[in-house]
């Protein structure tokens, strides 16, 4: 059974938009986005809270990255604005044991998240 269900993902112009989603299927306090690139590890970019919808972002992608407050019913988005070369990557997203402040307070230990989606390629090119 799928319990999460990434998609948006795909060839993007540099400076361009795209929108990712992040479906569950399970419950969830709160969903973290990440990203991963061959040869580093997984990043945590961005997630949010299913209780009060408060979003939080890494520093490197704040102002670029979004998650918008009209999500969908089980659906979390996030908008990339303004990509670059350096945003090419695996997309995955990842339903959280705790809210952020928990998870932050653990810097996002990938413990802590128990479903992950299968992850969606976002390329960069012109």
């Amino acid at each position: 059974q799928v319990q999460l269900a990434e998609s948006g993902g795909g060839l993007v112009q540099p400076v361009g938009s795209l929108r990712l989603s992040c479906v569950a299927a399970v419950d969830y306090k709160a969903i973290g986005w990440f990203r991963q690139t061959p040869g580093k590890e997984r990043e945590w970019v961005a997630g949010m809270n299913k209780s009060d919808r408060t979003p939080d972002y890494t520093v490197s992608v704040t102002g670029r990255f979004t998650i918008p407050g009209n999500n969908a019913k089980n659906t979390v988005y996030l908008d990339i604005d303004n990509l670059t070369p350096e945003d090419a990557s695996v997309y995955s997203c990842a339903t959280g044991k705790y809210d952020l402040a928990a998870l932050y307070y653990s810097d996002f230990d990938l413990t802590d998240f128990t479903a992950w989606g299968q992850g969606t390629q976002v390329t960069v090119s012109s």
